[in-house]
């Protein structure tokens, strides 16, 4: 009999120490219920510490496999795999502002976005010098209203960046006639809308780039990492070269620009200004097994909201999300807002929930024009943004991921209607 050798035992230990662990009897009012938990297995952990005792830790053939199946998923030519989502976008406004690019923008140009979005959406616009233009959002999605993008337009604007907000589809029908009828770019945030649809296309594949997080509480976790899309062969190869320093390494072109400058070093050739945005062999070694996982990730998220959805329909002091016909909604959490003139104020069922176990959090960083940061910086916005006013004190969301079962599910709506109920 062949005995196993030490990797094989030290694989087979790994994947019993998760497989052996149960999960703890569900109390309701008493059970915590987490904005989200880890989507990783001991497949990923065998994966990582593979890569850890082979010592070949930075960024190499395990992020290029990811890189190549995220591309195939989305339905995009390129994927470059970065260090955050937050990186993502950087790069992406980097790219578009680098002096290489035939007419690319200029400091003062305007990127059109929407007012509730996470922070680092807008910062990016403003660490490559253009200036944020903020439009009011759609009560029914959270979305950017089509109508508030074409108020916006001005003789600086240059590009429209929107945001998929919380797995929802925007309504990219509208947006890419707008950009096609102004001569804008299109910069598609989809960070948390990981396998959303908007007639039958994914997400990410709209526009001219795209921009998806690896965070932790994601669909689908590296722990830390982020990802560039496009179908531009030009941007693609900014995008290489700006993530590393500026350097020929990942490059294409590689050995031509070599030599055409023989004097340097094609190891340490800078052709650009850059980065060091890099991800880590490890991270990589999380997202090939990931890939796997994250259609059924998705239809337990859907699967949850479709519920609450029926649960919780019927509250009419309660504003709920819809998956809009031709769209389908990723659920990144589950949105509700609370009307106006509700007998309760959101902080009211927010504390009557998390003394529940149930974890919540704010609809990203709310309304940003009222986020003290900007101030220190110039921006534009389109009217008074009411709706993304309303969002910012009135509206939650509470977790919906794939360990979010029956009990779990029902024991959320139990909560919620009874807080309903007993509050008029």
């Amino acid at each position: 009999m062949t005995r196993a050798t030490p990797h094989q035992e030290l694989r087979e230990l790994i994947r019993r120490c998760f497989e052996d662990r149960e999960k703890p009897p569900f109390l309701p009012g008493r059970t915590r219920i987490p904005l989200n938990i880890p989507s990783f297995g001991w497949e990923e952990i065998w994966e990582a510490l593979d890569s850890l005792l082979s010592t070949q830790v930075t960024m190499g053939n395990k992020v290029r496999q990811f890189e190549a199946m995220f591309a195939e998923y989305i339905g995009v030519r390129h994927a470059i795999m970065v260090n955050s989502g937050s990186s993502a976008n950087l790069l992406a406004l980097s790219i578009l502002t680098n002096p290489l690019l035939p007419g690319h923008l200029q400091p003062g140009d305007e990127v059109i976005t929407p007012a509730v979005t996470w922070a680092t959406t807008v910062f990016p616009i403003l660490n490559v010098g253009l200036v944020p233009v903020l439009v009011d959002v759609d009560l029914r999605t959270f979305n950017l209203i089509p109508e508030e993008v074409e108020k916006a337009i001005s003789p600086k604007s240059r590009a429209i960046l929107l945001v998929h907000l919380l797995g929802n589809p925007c309504d990219m029908d509208e947006i890419m006639a707008i950009a096609r009828r102004h001569k804008l770019l299109v910069v598609e945030d989809a960070c948390e809308a990981h396998g959303a649809e908007y007639d039958g296309r994914k997400v990410g594949s709209f526009g001219d780039i795209a921009t998806f997080s690896f965070f932790f509480s994601h669909h689908i976790t590296t722990i830390e990492g982020g990802m560039l899309l496009t179908n531009n062969d030009e941007y693609a190869e900014l995008a290489r070269a700006l993530r590393v320093f500026g350097w020929i390494r990942d490059l294409k072109a590689k050995d031509a620009i070599a030599k055409q400058h023989p004097e340097v070093d094609p190891r340490f050739l800078f052709v650009n200004i850059g980065y060091n945005l890099r991800p880590t062999e490890i991270q990589g070694a999380f997202g090939i097994h990931q890939m796997a996982k994250l259609e059924g990730y998705i239809e337990t998220r859907r699967e949850n909201a479709r519920y609450w959805g029926e649960r919780l329909g019927a509250l009419n002091h309660l504003v709920l999300h819809r998956e809009a016909e031709g769209t389908r909604h990723v659920w990144f959490g589950y949105p509700v807002m609370v009307r106006p003139d509700a007998p309760f104020s959101r902080g009211e069922l927010v504390d009557y929930l998390e003394a529940r176990g149930v974890e919540t959090r704010p609809i990203m960083a709310g309304n940003i024009d009222e986020q003290p940061a900007l101030r220190l910086f110039s921006y534009r916005k389109v009217g008074e943004l009411p709706n993304s006013r309303l969002i910012h004190r009135n509206a939650f969301f509470f977790g919906n991921h794939h360990g979010i079962g029956r009990e779990e599910r029902e024991a959320i709506a139990g909560y919620i209607k009874e807080f309903v109920a007993n509050r008029g």
